[in-house]
């Protein structure tokens, strides 16, 4: 399986994580995955969903390891069918306004985690990808960050503003480096997701807001504030590397200002006025 998954060039995190759930079923049963049916195969994932009480993201994500071994690795004749996905509840991201936006940058600690935080609002990058900027993806000239080996193992672009230019320079000229922008204290590594996540809950217990933030939800309202501005959501969708544009559709049902911007067809009900009605004329006497 993990030969298949190295062919298929699968990220060694999606690797992992579906090595992790084909063993949580082997335990489960105590039996290698290879002898079980898919009956055996059905039955376990609502023991995950209602005994073990794990989301249905975590569940699905079981599916689709199973799915790969038994289709992929183990070649069985079943078909995708037999691997149903769970129901996901709808729940909106996170968003914050421009001025909890600015007391959020104003509480965070040091130079060097406000510039990777404001790369994730200005540009609309994931946690794993802020932390792995290079400097030579820093490029001024036509005003573009790379990312380099995003999600899914894809190269994009994402949009460099004068503003972040500025903070970045600035960092770097206090903390210069040549390989990562943000560099671990390990040697040759960039800074970890784990300490930019904590310096994101800090920030925001710090700046009193009550919303639950994550470094996640500076991207959610990376997009949301683009959609709000006019920007076609074909180019948040390139900025933000989504596949499919239903992924991005979703910042629509979060955008309050498009919503109360919108014109209700009550507004272009109009009652049409009504045609006068002609006055019968009196036929002329024609007697003398």
């Amino acid at each position: 399986m993990i030969d298949d998954m190295q062919l298929r060039n699968l990220a060694p995190t999606t690797q992992t994580n579906y090595i992790h759930h084909v063993k949580g079923l082997a335990r489960y049963y105590q039996r290698s995955p290879e002898e079980l049916d898919i009956e055996d195969v059905r039955n376990y994932l609502p023991y995950l969903l209602n005994e073990r009480k794990l989301s249905a993201e975590t569940v699905n994500q079981c599916t689709t390891a199973l799915k790969f071994l038994y289709l992929t690795t183990l070649e069985m004749p079943w078909t995708p069918e037999y691997f149903p996905r769970a129901k996901r509840p709808l729940k909106l991201p996170v968003i914050l306004s421009q001025e909890e936006l600015l007391a959020f940058f104003d509480h965070v600690p040091g130079l060097k985690y406000r510039a990777a935080l404001m790369i994730c609002y200005g540009a609309g990058r994931r946690v794993s990808e802020a932390v792995a900027v290079k400097v030579a993806d820093i490029d001024s000239k036509r005003m573009l960050i790379r990312v380099e080996q995003g999600k899914g193992r894809k190269d994009r672009y994402a949009m460099l503003s004068p503003r972040l230019l500025d903070v970045l320079r600035r960092y770097w000229r206090a903390f210069p480096s040549k390989g990562y922008l943000f560099p671990s204290w390990r040697g040759n590594r960039h800074m970890c997701c784990s300490a930019l996540q904590l310096a994101c809950r800090e920030a925001a217990a710090r700046s009193g807001l009550r919303k639950r933030v994550t470094v996640h939800t500076l991207r959610h309202s990376f997009a949301t504030h683009l959609l709000e501005g006019g920007t076609d959501i074909r180019i948040i969708q390139a900025l933000l590397g989504h596949t499919q544009i239903d992924t991005t559709v979703r910042y629509t049902r979060v955008s309050t200002q498009l919503v109360a911007a919108t014109v209700s067809p009550l507004e272009k009900l109009e009652a049409k006025p009504k045609p006068a009605a002609k006055q019968k004329t009196k036929p002329q006497s024609t007697a003398g």
